[in-house]
């Protein structure tokens, strides 16, 4: 991700979640050294994903697939990349927060291997206030190169 993809992401990630990132939290990521990928075909932005380590740790800060192209695999794909990348990095664990009404990404995530190791009251906002964040883990050991 760079610069020049930043009203491009901004705008599938408004098209993609009901309380997005502005393009200014985008900037932020960039400007502050997180790693970051688009994912495209043929010129078309597909997706999203954006990191940030810390010590032995990453941390899944935001990834997205447009609307008109999820439940086709891409996620998965986005997803076992920056896993197989954070290894590669030397990091041994990798989490996220994710709501618990996502039953789309929390199926996402618990196929990948990851699990429930808290939870963050009213994390998220949400159209009734707020939503709790789920904490979400995996070891990254045994994750294939």
């Amino acid at each position: 991700m760079r610069a020049e993809d930043l009203d491009a992401v901004a705008a599938l990630e408004a098209a993609a979640q009901s309380f997005p990132w502005r393009r200014a939290h985008f900037a932020d990521s960039l400007a502050a050294g997180h790693w970051a990928w688009v994912l495209r075909q043929q010129g078309e932005l597909l997706g999203f994903v954006v990191l940030m380590g810390v010590l032995e740790e990453m941390h899944l800060l935001n990834i997205a697939i447009a609307p008109g192209h999820q439940g086709r695999g891409f996620g998965a794909w986005l997803l076992r990349h920056v896993l197989r990348w954070s290894v590669v990095q030397g990091m041994a664990y990798m989490y996220l927060e994710v709501r618990p009404s996502n039953s789309r990404a929390l199926a996402l995530y618990r196929h990948f291997g990851f699990r429930e190791v808290g939870r963050r009251k009213a994390y998220y906002p949400s159209a009734t206030g707020r939503e709790d964040a789920l904490l979400l883990c995996r070891s990254l050991e045994g994750i294939p190169l």
